[in-house]
């Protein structure tokens, strides 16, 4: 069974070496849209796959890091870099060019790792992460499976190497989230309330 959760940030960027002169030559923005796309072949003890309140929890909070923010690739021009620091409290520095193509993978890597790292306490049984789609247009959208993160054709993309201004990371109610990330610690999902014999 697959379930779906809908998240949604405004987000501005440049994405070098397209063939859309506007894109590839001047920030510009975006309203996204992002599908995390659950599969589970039980049903815990609330009858869900996994309840949609858990992924208000971190996967939200990643997600919602982009929102007014301007991501760039860490390997475009330092001057350009410079001036989103400078003039953005809100960035994120990415491996990748954040094509809509790369932010359905890079959301995959962020909603992937959460969960792999979380301890599920209410009878969830074999949750995984089965896509990732970005709407960056209403008309237009990229999906990302497994295998596209695992594609050496289409990049590598460590935890290690993403980077989030220190305004973003404030936001952050678990002002450690990224570090703890990272690191590989465990997340502990809330017991469920009343049990029902």
């Amino acid at each position: 069974m697959l379930i779906r959760k809908l998240f949604g940030f405004e987000n501005a960027h440049v994405v070098r070496n397209c063939t859309s002169d506007r894109c590839s030559r001047s920030i510009h923005g975006h309203s996204y849209k992002v599908e995390v796309i659950l599969e589970a072949h039980a049903l815990d003890h609330g009858q869900m796959v996994y309840d949609f309140g858990l992924m208000k929890g971190y996967i939200r909070t990643l997600i919602d890091s982009f929102d007014h923010a301007i991501c760039f690739w860490d390997k475009d021009d330092a001057a350009y870099i410079e001036a989103c620091k400078a003039f953005s409290a809100r960035w994120i520095a990415l491996p990748i060019s954040p094509s809509a193509e790369q932010f359905s993978r890079l959301f995959f890597v962020l909603a992937d790792a959460v969960l792999k790292q979380t301890d599920m306490r209410n009878g969830e049984a074999d949750v995984t992460l089965q896509s990732i789609i970005v709407h960056e247009t209403a008309t237009g959208y990229a999906q990302c499976f497994r295998e596209d993160v695992l594609n050496p054709r289409m990049g590598e993309i460590p935890l290690q190497s993403i980077v989030f201004s220190d305004q973003v990371r404030a936001e952050w109610s678990d002002a450690d989230l990224y570090e703890r990330l990272k690191r590989g610690e465990r997340f502990v999902n809330p017991v469920a309330g009343r049990q029902v014999q």
